[in-house]
């Protein structure tokens, strides 16, 4: 943190730290202030997913209650409780809200308990009954460098991502995917060509300025924008591989 500090003061200079300091305590307050909103005022809301009732999820990492985290992390940790077997995480998301203690997979993230590794080049000898990656396969060969910010424009990488995952499931074992749609236009292509030959394929719409989502077909969201109508995430797809 001190390092941090001293970095800003250089670079911009001991007038900036009180403004920057006052930018970061509004900030603070703002997300708290939603945060607790719907926690409290919206706390019963609900969302229908194959048949199934959920409640939408809110939590002040990532201000679930703006994008598509709000759907996606019920559905997983619904998925989740039906395996009792080996466990593999690509991206780590879900140790953001909760403990876990299943293997996480993450290039990037440097936390106690994650492997870092490119999903591309994972050599592990052990097999896996369930396999999840939440909005992470979308960053696979477009901008997933988050220090150069590079567009890296390679669509071919999603697809030996997924085929290197489908070397690590166990027999009957399944894999399970959630991407938001019009991020990344070479995972849309795929989506629409079925070129990642998903064996089941979900979608939700966002359908409110207030984040609530419906199940609807692909037909409805293949053409789907990411910031439009509303921010971040406006299609989602729940894509399914089984061993």
């Amino acid at each position: 943190m001190l390092s941090k500090i001293n970095r800003i003061r250089k670079e911009k200079g001991l007038a900036y730290l009180p403004v920057a300091g006052f930018r970061r305590l509004k900030s603070k307050a703002r997300i708290s202030f939603w945060y607790n909103y719907f926690a409290v005022f919206k706390s019963r809301r609900t969302f229908t997913f194959q048949q199934k009732k959920y409640r939408y999820f809110y939590h002040k990492y990532n201000t679930t209650w703006v994008n598509e985290r709000t759907v996606e992390i019920p559905i997983i940790l619904d998925i989740l409780k039906e395996f009792d077997g080996s466990i593999l995480e690509v991206g780590n998301v879900l140790s953001h809200y909760f403990p876990v203690n299943h293997d996480v997979v993450d290039k990037y993230e440097k936390e106690e308990g994650v492997i870092n590794a490119d999903v591309t080049e994972i050599s592990f000898s052990k097999k896996y009954d369930l396999i999840i990656c939440i909005s992470t396969l979308e960053h696979v060969g477009w901008d997933e460098d988050p220090e150069k910010r590079s567009t890296l424009n390679d669509g071919q990488k999603i697809v030996a991502a997924v085929n290197k995952l489908r070397t690590l499931l166990n027999p009957k074992g399944k894999i399970v995917f959630t991407v938001p749609v019009g991020y990344n236009p070479n995972l849309d292509t795929l989506l629409r060509s079925n070129g990642l030959r998903f064996d089941k394929l979900f979608c939700l719409i966002r359908i409110s300025s207030d984040n609530r989502w419906v199940e609807t077909a692909w037909k409805d969201i293949e053409n789907a924008k990411f910031q439009s109508p509303f921010p971040f995430a406006n299609g989602l797809v729940v894509g399914v591989i089984e061993g």
